[in-house]
């Protein structure tokens, strides 16, 4: 048996991944032929069947399925090596480009990283805004080297630094409802109302919107500072993070209606960076930084506030 190669490893585990030899063609940016020939000349030097071709998909055979489980945990391997040797080859980095989202609290993470580029003068900070998934989608397709906003942190795809909780809270202007807010006030008693929502900045939005009163009409808005306003000015209700809003629900300009029906959500704030992709030496100092300074949120801000004065049925 002579020796297998990387790539032929590659492409026999995109054919089980893909299903297909025009599958794995296209998951490597290769050709049909060239994965066929590769897979091929794999199981000839180990003298293995190890996909059964005579179906209309292709599928592994016995030896093929133990040969895989074997083959995975390698390339994982190979890949975080390769990773690691751009990491040791780059230089500081000329450009760190983060994405904030509409979800982040601006004066601490600003105030952050104020004082660390303030420190790297060679690395320029080019920031952005995106709001819902928006982040998200510059961070997967590499648009961004980091993001502060929520994340699926089942993806396994990112790594995170928790840096809060932030609670999402209903709230109204005083005088808005015709009747007395109660804990009790349900999504048809709503339905007459507008609610003012963010927009998704996602070139290919991925989520449904949030908090979405069924029938309800709606205005939408391309931040939570412009949603503020407009529910502070009595034309909308809708959902504003907690750190928005403390002192207004303090001081009465914004009513709270938490209740059975409207409870609010409490999001993770996080940073987040592509787990799979080499980060320079700025970035990762970077990324020590925040996970020094984190939390960035008081905790009283993740917590659901009480509906002021409101009472049950």
């Amino acid at each position: 048996m002579t020796s297998f190669t990387l790539h032929e490893l590659q492409c026999f585990d995109a054919v089980v991944r893909g299903g297909s030899f025009q599958a794995a063609a296209r998951l490597l940016h290769r050709s049909h032929p060239s994965v066929f020939a590769a897979v091929a000349k794999l199981e000839y030097q180990l003298g293995l069947n190890l996909l059964d071709r005579t179906g209309y998909r292709v599928r592994l055979t016995e030896a093929g399925r133990s040969f895989h489980r074997k083959v995975r945990p390698l390339l994982r391997e190979a890949e975080e090596l390769s990773t690691h040797a751009k990491q040791l080859a780059m230089g500081e980095e000329a450009e760190l480009r983060v994405v904030l989202g509409d979800l982040c609290p601006l004066p601490p993470v600003l105030g952050l990283l104020s004082r660390f580029f303030g420190q790297c003068p060679q690395t320029r900070l080019h920031l952005q805004f995106e709001a819902v998934t928006g982040p998200w989608e510059r961070l997967l397709e590499d648009e961004a080297d980091l993001i502060v906003h929520r994340v699926p942190k089942g993806d396994m795809r990112m790594e995170w630094i928790d840096l809060g909780r932030v609670a999402m809270v209903p709230v109204v202007a005083p005088g808005f409802l015709p009747f007395q807010p109660t804990t009790a006030i349900t999504p048809q008693q709503m339905q007459g109302f507008t609610q003012c929502v963010v927009r998704d900045s996602a070139r290919r939005p991925s989520e449904q919107g949030h908090f979405l009163v069924e029938g309800a009409p709606q205005c939408s808005v391309p931040d939570q500072f412009m949603k503020k306003e407009l529910i502070l000015h009595g034309m909308a209700w809708g959902h504003l993070p907690r750190f928005m809003v403390d002192a207004e629900l303090r001081d009465g300009r914004l009513l709270s209606i938490v209740g059975r029906y409207f409870p609010g959500v409490i999001e993770e704030l996080v940073a987040a960076r592509r787990r799979d992709r080499p980060h320079g030496p700025v970035a990762n100092r970077l990324w020590d930084f925040l996970a020094r300074h984190a939390p960035v949120l008081r905790p009283a801000l993740g917590r659901m506030p009480r509906a002021k004065g409101a009472s049950g049925d």
